[in-house]
């Protein structure tokens, strides 16, 4: 008999695999989620700390250094060297499912190496297909048995593509904020009548790109509001370095705005407007209603042609895809300097009104997230798919079942 919390060859084991730190915490919030109802499931990832701390065996760390966009040779290189390690790995340990985790350029190949194997494969969020290169919709119908979908238009988008996929909500919507906690903290982040948030971003690429247009959106809007305070909200302590280098590239730091490291919510919770690299962090505004204003640069002009062939959608910030239509102001992809962005965000200071109505339509678009949990609806797909639900419901006479006392109603 295996020890409490030891896993179960017996049971059928499950692989994760993650290559950046958003794939590492929405892998981590389900691994918690079967391991507390599951103590003995064997689950094991290619994936980092937090999914380590969950529960989940790591056989090999990733996830610090996950580049955006077209990786270079080195890192095709090294993905290769790794799927190589990971088809071995199957064919040793041969797990029941693999469950890849978003970063779909570094996963698919390995989903094709798990369906060599004979191992089906669950996807933890959907690869936004709809948004661009549709055509990619073929190999994700050979390579999945399941999509587990964080957006509620995407299982008809897949449905209608005779891709099986499920909606499981968002996992930023699993947990209600402390705002008493956030407000403490808040209130050392600075006074003033407007006070602005900005989020350049968490890569080294995209951060040379976005925080010198919002250094120049600051001092823009500094000049005209003399009361302005900001902060910038930055991902890690490498993170804040790197933008104090670039400030003194570009005259150095500008008075007013300070940075606050690994606290974004808490950011979110002070300002009085956002200005916002696109990507899930806008869902975090919009979480807390804070008014936004979403970019992303690009240097080269002929991304936009590029863009044009592939690109399926003609809103892009995740407020607006939900709504289908612009609901907050967006420069994606952005190629000009900081006076557009500042004049959407002016528009925002003086407007109350403005305000309010782009709260009362994020309001809207947050409603399809209510009474839903994300690391919940996943950890039930999981199990049905193993069939470890059902057999664990079953108990042995006289004996209460197991998945009775471990898993959650619903």
């Amino acid at each position: 008999m295996p020890q409490e919390n030891e896993p179960n060859s017996a049971m059928p084991s499950v692989l994760f695999t993650a290559f950046e730190p958003s794939g590492d915490d929405h892998a981590a919030a389900v691994i918690a989620e079967l391991r507390r109802r599951h103590p003995t499931l064997p689950m094991f990832a290619w994936g980092g700390r937090h999914m380590a701390r969950a529960g989940a065996t790591i056989v090999e760390h990733t996830g610090d250094d996950a580049v955006m966009g077209m990786p270079g040779i080195q890192k095709i290189i090294e993905h290769q060297r790794i799927n190589q390690r990971i088809d071995a790995w199957m064919g040793e340990h041969k797990p029941a499912l693999h469950v890849p985790v978003d970063s779909p350029a570094a996963n698919t190949p390995i989903c094709e190496i798990a369906k060599r194997h004979g191992i089906r494969v669950v996807h933890l969020v959907a690869p936004q297909i709809w948004a661009w290169g549709r055509w990619r919709i073929h190999k994700l119908r050979r390579v999945t048995d399941l999509v587990l979908c964080m957006l509620p238009f995407e299982p008809e988008f897949f449905a209608r593509r005779r891709v099986p996929a499920k909606y499981i909500g968002h996992f930023l919507f699993d947990k209600p904020l402390d705002v008493e906690a956030l407000d403490r903290r808040a209130a050392t982040f600075g006074e003033g009548p407007v006070r602005v948030a900005m989020m350049p971003g968490s890569r080294p690429d995209e951060l040379k790109r976005n925080f010198p247009t919002l250094l120049g959106a600051y001092a823009l809007l500094r000049k005209a509001h003399p009361e302005l305070v900001g902060v910038v909200a930055a991902t890690s302590d490498a993170v804040a370095d790197q933008l104090r280098r670039m400030a003194q590239e570009h005259g150095g730091w500008p008075e007013g705005l300070g940075v606050v490291v690994r606290d974004t919510d808490a950011v979110i919770r002070w300002c009085t407007l956002a200005l916002v690299k696109s990507g899930t962090v806008t869902l975090q505004v919009a979480k807390q209603r804070r008014p936004m204003v979403v970019f992303y640069k690009k240097s080269n002009p002929l991304f936009f042609l590029f863009a044009r062939a592939i690109l399926a959608t003609r809103v892009f910030s995740l407020p607006n895809v939900l709504a289908r239509r612009r609901i907050v102001p967006e420069f994606i992809p952005h190629f000009g300097g900081p006076r557009p962005i500042v004049r959407a965000a002016e528009k925002l200071i003086a407007s109350p009104e403005a305000v309010k109505l782009q709260q009362a339509e994020i309001d809207k678009v947050l409603a399809s997230f209510a009474n839903i949990n994300a690391s919940h609806a996943a950890a039930d797909a999981i199990e049905e798919v193993l069939g470890i639900r059902a057999a664990l419901a079953a108990p042995a006479p006289g004996q209460q079942s197991r998945a009775s006392l471990l898993t959650s109603p619903g």
